[in-house]
């Protein structure tokens, strides 16, 4: 909000920077403003802070601050990290730092990379160093932010600045548990632990096959990929498909795709990434967990197994609750915004999907958004980076077995 932060004369207004800041720290992407000419150097390097602090964690960020200063926390500080990192108490602040060097390790790289692009297109040294940093950390913490109106859309067909922030946004939506025992165990596909199967798989298929669909539909979009050389092609749509793991940049107009493209894409930032880690939705495991108990289901089958193995009861619950929960609530956003606002069912569940998924996709309607309806996609924002977090931990953590047996009676499904 201050002067000094934005380009325009007398500071932004409060719901402006608010939306920005919200979006910033839930590592969205979303944006009321134009974020390349809104906002001066300063603005954008409190962004980028905001984006990193969003993506290590809130409550981890200070609990390792309070490390940093005083080298001992207390009990609840554990308890704290481990509910956000998914890890046990006793385990928390070793992993913490780890969590910590490991993003900052990754983010250089990718930093490098970039940097070594943005020289070879003529950039000075410290735009490009400046530029290699920013969507480095966007990238990695799945943000979504550039510093370049039109987001990603003039590096179409440049795989130098795509490929490196393709791969950033991967690495983070695998989640820091998955990227710890594939550091140690890569090769060793036996050793994988179950969790470790179902994101690395998971992820794969996904990405995968919303490439193969995106490219389908917008093959011949003049708007979208029509226009494009055929390896631009092939890159543009692996790159908006890897945007659906939670990240928010767009190489091409997202508002010219198809309702189709649209509509499989929703399903894509619904679902997200890898747990534990800078990716929002309802988590890659949390619907194979589900498309596990479908499938046994039709089979008849009393055992739910998956990848040789099998789940222990309260694992359904805990997903089909999450999901439940999940969808009730970007449901009941999108009733909302479609009352104030005038915008049609495809674009006002695309934007809601998106602010949930923490993704930043958008068809071009979020700076049109009136107050109330940029105070709903702040909310659904918070949700997307807490909720789903917290509403699979308590159920974890605090079970809660009746001693009364109740008369078991079986109603009729379907």
């Amino acid at each position: 909000m201050l002067p000094f932060s934005t380009t325009h004369a007398g500071g932004l207004p409060l719901l402006p920077a608010l939306f920005t800041a919200t979006s910033a720290l839930c590592v969205t992407g979303l944006s009321a403003v134009d974020t390349a000419t809104y906002w001066t150097t300063t603005g954008h390097v409190v962004i980028l802070a905001l984006i990193q602090i969003g993506g290590f964690g809130v409550m981890s960020f200070a609990t390792f601050l309070g490390l940093f200063v005083t080298r001992r926390a207390r009990l609840s500080a554990d308890i704290v990290i481990a509910t956000e990192r998914r890890s046990t108490i006793g385990r928390a602040r070793p992993i913490l730092t780890r969590v910590f060097l490991t993003s900052l390790g990754i983010e250089a790289v990718i930093a490098c990379a970039l940097l070594l692009r943005f020289l070879s297109l003529g950039y000075s040294l410290g735009k490009a160093a400046w530029y290699g940093v920013f969507h480095a950390v966007s990238a990695f913490n799945n943000a979504g932010f550039a510093l370049f109106t039109g987001n990603m859309e003039r590096f179409v067909t440049d795989w130098g600045i795509c490929l490196p922030i393709m791969c950033a946004i991967i690495l983070g939506g695998l989640g820091f548990p998955v990227l710890f025992q594939l550091r140690r165990d890569l090769w060793h596909y036996y050793k994988w632990s179950l969790h470790v199967r179902m994101v690395v798989i998971g992820t794969g298929f996904l990405l995968v096959f919303s490439t193969v669909l995106i490219l389908a539909a917008e093959w011949n979009n003049p708007d979208t990929l029509g226009g494009l050389p055929l390896h631009a092609k092939f890159l543009a749509g692996a790159f908006q498909a890897v945007q659906t793991r939670t990240a928010g940049f767009s190489s091409i107009d997202i508002g010219q795709m198809h309702d189709s493209t649209l509509l499989a894409m929703d399903v894509f930032m619904f679902i997200g990434g890898g747990p534990a880690g800078t990716a929002g939705g309802i988590k890659i495991t949390t619907a194979l967990v589900l498309v596990a108990l479908v499938t046994a289901e039709v089979r008849a089958s009393r055992q739910v197994n998956i990848f040789g193995k099998s789940f222990a009861p309260d694992v359904y619950r805990e997903a089909i609750t999450v999901i439940t929960l999940s969808g009730a609530v970007l449901v009941t956003a999108c009733f909302a915004l479609l009352v104030c606002t005038d915008f049609p069912l495809d674009a006002v569940l695309f934007e809601a999907t998106s602010a949930f998924g923490t993704v930043g996709l958008s068809t071009g309607i979020t700076s049109l958004l009136p107050g109330v309806a940029q105070i709903i996609i702040i909310s659904l924002m918070i949700f997307g980076r807490l909720g789903p977090i917290t509403v699979a931990t308590a159920l974890a953590s605090h079970p809660n077995e009746s001693s009364i047996s109740l008369p078991k009676e079986r109603p009729i499904i379907g």
